[in-house]
């Protein structure tokens, strides 16, 4: 059992939570959802014990394991311990056998009876079992054999996650905390992780923007929201419903009581001066009873977004691609891609982390020069380009409004100003200085030169990152209605399922053109690809 008691805490000036009393039990899995910056990692720390609170408790179990952020703590530790040292009892005893080990023919009595005590730990713990139930975790994360006893610091970023969440998972925590544990996970080691949380028995509190993934895993949700958290019953999905519901009821009762305010108000006025004395007193004492409780304002705040070819749409054939390949030396990152797209398409591409997803979004952008092959964009095809890395896109030096402004002078203030707004840069948010911007306000903005531009093909690469919930709900409703053409590269399930053929890495090298939807492919898979890799 995870408990709060009377916590409040606050953070740059700002109140994030207010006198906050709520429980996560064992056996239930909660998603702890918000929009950013309503506090979703703060409390996280709070859970963990990493941050301070301004008042009040926090207790958790014993035996509670977190997703750590730090990918360099371990560097000097191998993968296969890094990952068993998430049992802090088993590796204390396995670490402390080695040290009387080592001592060879000095191991004194005591050190003797000392190993028979940690062997007993060991045997507890299932330490015999260790290295195999750690390899399952590793091999289920996407992390190969050919690592497992590799130093941690020979191992890339994104992999040092995978490793990392292997460590939480490991050892069968009472209580498991993971912020943002699908982040650097290809589709295959998100699926095995949602199989691993559902069959989890403790008591898991998760934070994640993958909304199949929470649907998946979580049946409680513990939403940030009105400088509270309040649990709901059921997925993401039940609670978005239930709080539409709640928040219907609230505002519907609301405003009845004004009606009928107004019409007691209009009685008194009428007849307050005359024979009706005792009824206009009557009608004051019931208005004194209505007072409408105030309804508090939600912090979450959708962006409306809406992608337009303009009034020239592309050709009918967007793009013929030929024997495509590319490759890096010896090192092949695809090949022999064949493919023609038209009109309308929305073409998912997925694979690991690493693959080469990114290299054939800028082969296609023709950023890059592919080593074989040909690209053949159709007649009248406008390109808008959304990269994975931000960096020197939206230049320093101007404000957002003055930016976007320059990419399209001819549709004057008012559009350019009303685009913004719908992005939730309103007011005196296109004055911000565009070298102060955070990560989830540059894609919002470098979304608005899309959205202005009126490109009738778009290739979006990883289009999601430091969006919250609300804002990839908004982008997958966008993507939906566009009447051009989109290619996007991405992990979200929710977002690919709007793809209506699916590009995909089966292989480390083999590309995979799937006509259908991401369902449809990820069953066809498990049936045939997956077998033969």
């Amino acid at each position: 059992m995870i408990t709060v008691a009377d916590v409040t805490k606050g953070f740059g000036g700002r109140v994030l939570f207010e006198n906050v009393n709520v429980s996560f039990s064992p056996g239930n899995n909660y998603g702890l959802t918000g929009p950013n910056g309503s506090g979703k990692s703060t409390f996280m720390k709070l859970l963990i014990g990493v941050e301070d609170t301004d008042q009040g408790t926090v207790r958790c179990p014993e035996r509670t394991a977190w997703l750590r952020q730090d990918h360099t703590a371990f560097d000097d530790h191998r993968v296969m311990d890094t990952v068993i040292m998430g049992n802090k009892r088993l590796w204390s005893a396995m670490a402390k056998k080695e040290e009387i080990y080592a001592k060879g023919d000095d191991i004194s009595d005591e050190d003797g009876e000392l190993l028979g005590d940690l062997e007993c730990v060991v045997a507890e713990e299932d330490g015999y079992m260790a290295e195999a139930d750690a390899a399952i975790l590793l091999e289920g994360l996407g992390v190969g054999a050919e690592v497992h006893y590799s130093d941690m610091k020979q191992v890339q970023g994104g992999m040092k996650l995978r490793i990392l969440l292997a460590q939480a998972l490991f050892g069968g925590p009472e209580a498991l905390l993971l912020d943002e544990p699908t982040n650097h996970l290809d589709l295959d080691s998100i699926r095995w992780l949602e199989d691993f949380l559902v069959d989890y028995e403790g008591t898991l509190v998760v934070i994640s923007h993958d909304r199949r993934f929470l649907n998946a895993v979580c049946n409680q949700i513990a939403d940030i929201d009105y400088n509270a958290i309040i649990t709901y019953a059921g997925n993401y999905d039940d609670m978005v419903r239930a709080k539409a519901q709640i928040r219907g009821r609230l505002e519907k009762e609301s405003s009845e009581k004004h009606a009928k305010i107004k019409q007691l108000q209009e009685f008194i006025s009428k007849f307050g001066a005359g024979t009706r004395a005792s009824q206009t007193k009557s009608r004051a004492k019931q208005i004194s009873k209505l007072r409408p409780d105030e309804i508090k304002r939600s912090n979450i705040i959708r962006p409306y977004i809406r992608f337009t070819c303009g009034e020239e749409p592309s050709g009918r054939d967007v793009l013929e691609i030929s024997n495509l390949s590319k490759s890096y030396g010896n090192h092949q990152i695809f090949h022999g891609l064949h493919s023609q797209v038209r009109r309308g398409d929305k073409v998912a591409i997925i694979g690991r982390n690493g693959v080469g997803k990114t290299t054939v979004m800028d082969c296609l952008a023709e950023k890059l020069e592919a080593s074989e092959g040909t690209v053949r964009w159709g007649h009248n095809v406008r390109l808008g380009y959304l990269p994975q890395n931000h960096e020197g896109q939206i230049a320093a030096g101007s404000t957002v409004y003055e930016w976007l402004f320059s990419h399209r002078p001819e549709k004057g203030e008012q559009e350019v100003r009303a685009v913004l707004g719908r992005m939730l840069f309103s007011g005196h948010d296109g004055k911000k200085p565009t070298g102060t911007l955070s990560g989830g306000e540059q894609m919002r903005l470098l979304m608005c030169r899309l959205i202005l531009m009126e490109y009738n093909v778009l290739l979006l690469d990883e289009p999601t990152n430091h969006l919250d919930l609300e804002s990839i709900s908004a982008l997958r409703d966008a993507i939906e209605a566009y009447d051009g053409t989109v290619f996007f590269v991405t992990h979200d399930r929710d977002l690919a399922s709007v793809a209506s053929r699916v590009l995909a890495y089966a292989n480390d090298d083999e590309l995979i053109d799937y006509d259908g939807k991401i369902d449809d492919y990820l069953e066809w898979y498990d049936r045939h690809a997956k077998k033969s890799a």
